[in-house]
């Protein structure tokens, strides 16, 4: 690659090395070395590099969850069917990125506060579910917290544990009405 780059490649090939090797391998002159430019170019669309890795983790959020959320509400289907989607969406996912997220955000203020945002908005959003399926506000909380407890478990197993279609459809519907669990 020659020239200058889009900030967007510069986001891109950052979220792939903090997938890949963590936050302390997302370094300017490595990234640059990868794309097989300058840095110049980086100092083109990005202050420094904390203000890259701002843009890293509103990138992140937008597309590990504002993207999924879209998707499956503009599918449509009833809050059963959406949730079922999402399970087979996100169980099929190595959650590399987000287990890489939450090692950072260990030791980031940063980066803690953007994952508990997408954390609360994820959870929020499979309880809105929940909800919609006529669980009170109390039950809808609870058991979309024990399914993003399933899959942040699913993800610190890196993923070596991938349930079947038969599995997640248990698991799913196991935190679904009583009269739904048949179909």
């Amino acid at each position: 690659m020659a020239g200058r780059l889009g900030k967007q490649q510069w986001i891109d090939a950052a979220l792939r090395t903090l997938a890949g090797h963590g936050v302390d391998a997302v370094r300017v002159e490595s990234l640059a070395k990868a794309l097989g430019v300058t840095k110049g170019s980086f100092y083109w669309h990005f202050k420094n590099r904390n203000a890259l890795l701002a843009a890293v983790l509103a990138a992140w959020e937008a597309r590990a969850t504002g993207d999924i959320i879209f998707t499956l509400e503009a599918g449509g289907g009833d809050a059963q069917s959406r949730l079922r989607s999402l399970g087979e969406k996100v169980f099929s996912s190595d959650g590399r990125l987000d287990r890489q997220i939450r090692a950072w955000a260990a030791s980031d203020p940063l980066a803690r506060a953007a994952q508990d945002h997408v954390d609360l908005r994820r959870t929020r959003y499979v309880e809105s579910l929940f909800a919609e399926m006529g669980f009170s506000q109390s039950e809808a909380a609870a058991r979309a917290a024990l399914l993003y407890l399933a899959l942040i478990g699913h993800f610190a197993m890196e993923a070596r544990a991938r349930p079947t279609r038969e599995q997640l459809d248990l698991m799913v519907g196991l935190l679904l009405p009583n009269d739904s669990r048949r179909g």
